[in-house]
C-alpha cells in the first residue's frame, strides 16, 4: 500500500442523506428489473421471435457471466472515473440496451442488447455500494447496506408482478428504459460528487493485488457460496413446486414471489441484527440454517406445506448474508479506490455463484434426483462456514 494512502484514511462523511441512499437503491432495483424481465416475458419472446429455451437461457445468463468476469474490472473503472458518474452511466447503458432490443427484430440484436444492459448492470451493482460506502456514516452503514441488499429480490419481484400488465415485451422494455433514464437523472441530481479525500485515483495492479490478498477475498468467497446456494434453490423453485410439492400452475408464481419476499425481510433484519450479533455469528447461523432447510426441501420426507415453509426460512436466513458482507467493505479497505475494487470482487463472487449454482444443481438433479440438490447445498454451506471463519481471522469480522 502506498504511504500516502496509509496516512490518508477515509474521513467521516457528513450526516447521512437518506434521499441519496433511496436514489442509489432505486438504481439497483432498476438494474435487477432488467435482469428479471426476460423470465416474465419468455412466452412472448418465444411466440414473437421464435426463440428456443436455450436461446432464452442465453439471454437470462448474460448478466451473470458479465458480472462473474468483470466485477473487479468494473471496480477499477469506478475507482478511476468516479462512483457517481459510473452509476449514472450504468443506468444509461441499460436504457440504450433496452432501446436497441426494441428497435431490432432479430435474436442476435437482442443478445447484443443484453450485453449492453449487462455492462450497465455490473457498473450499477458495483457502483451502488461504493457510493453508499462514501456517503453513509458508520452508525448508519448496516441499515443502508441492508436496504441496498434488497435490490435484487425487489427488482425481480417487481418484474414478475408488473410484467403481465404490458401488452408485449417491447412495451415492457420501453417502460423500464424510461424508468432507468429517470433514475439516472435523479442520481446526477441527488447524489453528491466525490470531493477532496474521497476523490479516487487510478487503480494500479499493486492495489488490485492488495485487495485480492486481503479480507475482501474471504468476503467474496462467502458471497460466492451464498449465491450458489440461493440460486440452487430459486432457479428451480417453480419446477420444484410443481414436481416435488405438487403445486398447481396457477399458484406457482404467487408462492415463488412470496419466497422472494422472505429474502427481502432477511436483508432488512440484518441491518438491525448486525450491531448486536456480529458478522461471524450471523454468517455462521445463515449457513447452518440454509443447509438444514435444504435437507427438508429437497429430500422427500416432509409434507409439501412444510417443505415450502422451509423455503421461506431458507430465503429469509440467506437474506442475512449480503448486507453483512457489503457493510464490512469500508472496515477492511483503506481508501475509496480499494473499496471500489473490493465491492467489484464481492459482486464478481456473487455472479459466479449465480452462474454455478443452477449448473451444478441442475446436473446433479438430472443424474441423481432432487436429494442430490440437498448434498450440493450442504457442501456449499460447510464451505461457507469455513469462509466466514477465514474472514474473521483475516480481519473482516
Amino acid at each position: 500500500m502506498h504511504a500516502n494512502e496509509i496516512a490518508r484514511p477515509l474521513p467521516a462523511p457528513p450526516p447521512t442523506d437518506w434521499r441519496a441512499v433511496a436514489v442509489v437503491v432505486a438504481a439497483g432495483v432498476a438494474s435487477s428489473f432488467h435482469l428479471g424481465k426476460v423470465a416474465i416475458a419468455a412466452p412472448q419472446l418465444q411466440s414473437g421471435l421464435g426463440l428456443s429455451l436455450a436461446m432464452l437461457g442465453a439471454l437470462g445468463g448474460t448478466f451473470a457471466v458479465l458480472g462473474a468476469l468483470g466485477g473487479v474490472a468494473a471496480g477499477s473503472v469506478i475507482a478511476r472515473a468516479g462512483d457517481r458518474r459510473m452509476l449514472a452511466l450504468g443506468l444509461v447503458a441499460t436504457v440504450l440496451g433496452a432501446l436497441l432490443a426494441v428497435l431490432s427484430g432479430s435474436y442476435a440484436a437482442l443478445l447484443a442488447s443484453r450485453g449492453v444492459e449487462g455492462l450497465g448492470f455490473v457498473l450499477i451493482t458495483v457502483g451502488g455500494p461504493t457510493v453508499l460506502a462514501r456517503l453513509v456514516q458508520a452508525a448508519d452503514r448496516s441499515r443502508a447496506m441492508a436496504l441496498w441488499s434488497c435490490f435484487m429480490p425487489t427488482g425481480i419481484a417487481l418484474a414478475m408482478l408488473t410484467g403481465p400488465w404490458f401488452g408485449g415485451w417491447r412495451s415492457l422494455w420501453v417502460a423500464v428504459a424510461l424508468a432507468s433514464g429517470l433514475i439516472a437523472a435523479l442520481v446526477l441530481w441527488a447524489v453528491p460528487r466525490a470531493t477532496g479525500a474521497h476523490a479516487t485515483a487510478a487503480s494500479p495492479p499493486a492495489r488490485i493485488a492488495e485487495v485480492w490478498r486481503g479480507p475482501a477475498l474471504a468476503l467474496a468467497t462467502t458471497f460466492l457460496l451464498y449465491s450458489l446456494m440461493f440460486f440452487a434453490l430459486f432457479s428451480f423453485l417453480p419446477v420444484l413446486l410443481q414436481q416435488r410439492m405438487q403445486v398447481g400452475p396457477g399458484a406457482v408464481g404467487l408462492l415463488a414471489a412470496l419466497a422472494s419476499a422472505a429474502n427481502i425481510a432477511g436483508n432488512l433484519a440484518a441491518g438491525a441484527l448486525l450491531p448486536r450479533v456480529g458478522r461471524t455469528m450471523l454468517g455462521t447461523a445463515a449457513a447452518a440454517a440454509m443447509a438444514l432447510c435444504a435437507l427438508g426441501i429437497f429430500v422427500p420426507v416432509l409434507p409439501p406445506w412444510a417443505a415450502f415453509a422451509l423455503c421461506l426460512v431458507f430465503s429469509a436466513m440467506g437474506g442475512l448474508v449480503p448486507s453483512s458482507l457489503l457493510s464490512s467493505v469500508p472496515q477492511v479497505t483503506a481508501t475509496p479506490a480499494h473499496a471500489a475494487l473490493a465491492v467489484g470482487l464481492l459482486m464478481q463472487g456473487s455472479n459466479l455463484g449465480q452462474a454455478l449454482g443452477p449448473l451444478l444443481v441442475g446436473n446433479a438433479v438430472d443424474r441423481h434426483g432432487w436429494p442430490a440438490a440437498a448434498v450440493c447445498v450442504v457442501v456449499a454451506a460447510l464451505a461457507m462456514g469455513g469462509a466466514v471463519r477465514w474472514r474473521a481471522g483475516a480481519g473482516g469480522s
